[in-house]
């Protein structure tokens, strides 16, 4: 069935997987699917810790939902599925560093360990089905993602502010 016979809640959430439309990239979705969630993150960053964690909470659920949906109609694990590269990307800035290199340090490594997928971020990719699989890689890479950028974001922001 195609996407647009659908009911609208349904069509809906497929916008919403495909974050309104970023994943429809023609090259790399999952990185531009990245970058959206950077003025996400500029939004909520000043929220108290348990809000920014109850925004993030709340997009994994809806975003469970909608690529468990997107998946019966696009197939397994659609690249153009990208909310769960918005909410890992928010997961990984957890730290909610305000200099731009530690933000840019916090993509990076994000999308190292997307792409790349190194256990447990590749066993959960392999192994979990559904929506919750979609979800449940990111989310372990955001996770990875946020110990390293604690460890390293405040050092890359002192090297580049000493090189400038």
């Amino acid at each position: 069935m195609q996407s647009d016979t659908k009911p609208l809640p349904d069509r809906l959430s497929l916008v919403f997987a495909t974050f309104f439309g970023v994943g429809s990239a023609p090259v790399a979705p999952g990185t531009f699917g990245s970058l959206a969630a950077l003025p996400v993150f500029l939004l909520i960053r000043r929220l108290p810790l348990k809000g920014y964690l109850a925004v993030i909470a709340t997009l994994f659920l809806a975003g469970m939902k909608a690529s468990g949906s997107a998946e019966k109609t696009w197939g397994k694990d659609p690249s153009r599925v990208v909310i769960d590269e918005v909410v890992g990307m928010l997961l990984t800035l957890i730290s909610r560093p305000s200099g731009p290199v530690s933000i840019g340090v916090g993509f990076l490594i994000f999308r190292i360990l997307d792409i790349l997928k190194p256990p447990p971020v590749g066993t959960l990719d392999r192994t979990v089905k559904g929506g919750l699989g979609i979800m449940a890689d990111d989310m372990a890479a955001g996770l990875i993602g946020a110990l390293f950028l604690t460890l390293l974001g405040p050092q890359a922001e002192k090297l580049w502010t000493r090189r400038s």
